[in-house]
């Protein structure tokens, strides 16, 4: 048994079953469905007939005045009908085979293919901001009917108050819903180029993609107060499958942009839309539209100060993890320094002693800057800790570090590191390096030379094997560990310090502390540098041999 669903202008609706070879429609008492109020609908308006002794039927405009739309094209012959197909005759939407529009469905659609007219019919009303109320003229004389401009008022009234942006929403478009008295709407915002609904009540909109592009393309507000009577939306699926009566769609426009849509409609033409109606929607939507802007500048600037809150936690608990003050050891002057370009870093230092006149020394430098560097130099620094009891031979150390860091080592990061040991008694420098820039000799004479020899930097090759080497240091002899932060940075024509201005700067304060020294470098570094900011985290180990 074939059925026929209706919807009827007040949005309720109701099923019969297709009996017997012939039912006609129309306004005439002699019609099986009689709808003598529906003035969209001739007298005999079409029937619904049976084919053959099949359960198929048949679907045949009886010369309507005002014709029968199925599928959205015009009845021009007898049409076998499936099931789902959808009638429009006069304010009724009829569904055959019982198809409904129950089952899940998307919350909103545009259609395409909906060609934006040459000419707007008389059912459509196209206005903008600028064309509801002038820069002379009030409210009270612009046309605004007394409630309208009274839903204006609370809707001022009631945004200026604090709400998180989901709350807001929802509330904007209740209160643009209640101001219009729209059966249902929907709030849409542009992110990124694309529509995204933020509320809604109702759902399964069909929005016309002519409707929503002149809105975001031109600013303009939209009105059509009657689809069955309006050429350009009459036949469009968007509006046939929904049976929508009357409709409007607004921009969300701030002074600068359009940040989005305000689209309403209704079933029903017990109360159609006004141009009192798109005018209050539009001035709302523009109200709501600078709300939301100011909402999301407080709530982006709420988020940078709680972020800005963390990060200063952060710096001060990556601090504590780098030595206070350097070690005393016997025969040796210490000083470290370090300075993160932003609140935190990635570069790592450390002193580890053995016994009174031995130290190990450790700098390492993650790749990248900020909070990513900060986390991969704090679980380099735990690693170390862990190995560094005071070891036979660095290169074992070094190897077992690269292994454990390439297994946890993001793989577009990497660390470079210089690991030595130094014997205040002896003088003795046992290094290893992977990958870190080779650190300075200054000569008790004022000679200078870098120390050469090491491997890749780690987090990379899991199976890299690291080589161990040794100098010495005289007395007067001052050995300077650094960070790329140093050598690379740049003035505002971007020529960077080097590695020759570090030299020069050691050599002329070699006879002063190891602290003094640190001093001078950062004065020299920042005085060479001048306005320009800096651009990556600078640390610095200094150790001169002095008189035991």
């Amino acid at each position: 048994m074939r059925e026929l669903q209706i919807l009827s202008p007040d949005g309720k609706s109701r099923v019969i079953e297709l009996t017997g070879e012939r039912i006609t429609l129309g306004r005439s008492s002699a019609a099986e469905l009689c709808f003598p109020d529906d003035t969209g609908l001739s007298r005999q308006h079409l029937a619904f007939e049976r084919m053959g002794e099949s359960e198929t039927w048949a679907l045949n405009d009886l010369k309507s005045k005002n014709g029968t739309i199925l599928n959205g094209a015009k009845v021009t012959k007898r049409t076998a009908l499936k099931s789902g197909d959808r009638v429009m005759a006069g304010h009724l939407i009829l569904v055959y085979d019982g198809a409904t529009a129950n089952g899940p469905k998307p919350v909103v659609i545009f259609d395409s293919g909906d060609g934006e007219p040459e000419h707007t019919s008389s059912s459509t009303v196209i206005t903008n901001l600028e064309g509801v109320i002038k820069p002379d003229q009030t409210a009270s004389d612009s046309g605004i009917a007394a409630a309208q401009v009274s839903a204006l008022i609370r809707a001022g009234n009631e945004l200026a108050g604090h709400r998180p942006l989901p709350e807001l929403f929802r509330f904007i478009l209740d209160l643009a819903i209640q101001a219009v008295k729209a059966d249902r709407g929907i709030l849409l915002t542009l992110e990124d180029g694309e529509l995204v609904v933020r509320a809604n009540k109702g759902d399964g909109f069909r929005i016309s993609s002519a409707v929503r592009d002149r809105v975001l393309n031109s600013g303009a507000s939209v009105l059509v107060r009657d689809t069955s009577i309006d050429d350009a939306f009459r036949e469009r699926r968007s509006i046939v499958e929904q049976n929508i009566r009357t409709l409007m769609a607004v921009p969300l426009q701030t002074r600068e942009q359009i940040i989005g849509i305000i689209y309403v409609d209704s079933p029903s033409l017990i109360r159609e839309f006004t141009k009192d109606d798109l005018s209050v929607l539009t001035v709302m939507a523009n109200v709501a539209a600078i709300r939301i802007e100011q909402t999301r500048y407080a709530e982006i600037e709420q988020a940078r100060q709680l972020l800005a809150r963390d990060l200063e936690q952060a710096a001060e608990i990556q601090k504590s993890f780098l030595p206070g003050v350097a070690p005393v050891v016997r025969g040796l002057d210490l000083a470290g320094h370090n300075a993160a370009c932003r609140t935190v870093g990635g570069d790592y230092y450390d002193f580890f002693t053995y016994g009174p006149s031995r130290v190990a020394m450790v700098l390492g430098d993650v790749s990248g800057k900020g909070m990513p560097a900060s986390l991969l130099m704090m679980g380099l620094q735990a690693r170390v800790q862990v190995l560094i009891e005071e070891p036979k031979n660095l290169a074992e150390v070094m190897t077992k570090l690269n292994r454990i860091t390439s297994a946890n080592c993001p793989s577009n990061r990497f660390i470079s590191l210089f690991f030595c040991i130094l014997d205040g008694g002896s003088g003795e420098l046992t290094f290893c390096n992977a990958g870190h820039n080779p650190p300075l000799i200054v000569r008790a004479d004022g000679s200078w030379e870098q120390i050469r020899g090491g491997g890749p930097v780690i987090g990379i090759l899991p199976s890299i094997e690291y080589q161990e080497y040794r100098l010495k240091l005289d007395e007067g002899d001052t050995l300077v560990i650094y960070s790329d932060g140093v050598t690379e940075a740049a003035d505002l024509q971007s020529e960077e310090f080097e590695v020759e201005r570090l030299a020069e700067t050691v050599v002329k304060s070699r006879h002063l502390s190891a602290q003094t020294i640190v001093s001078e470098v950062n004065r020299a570094v920042a005085d060479f540098t001048g306005a320009a900011p800096q651009s990556d985290d600078i640390t610095l180990i200094v150790a001169r041999r002095v008189a035991g």
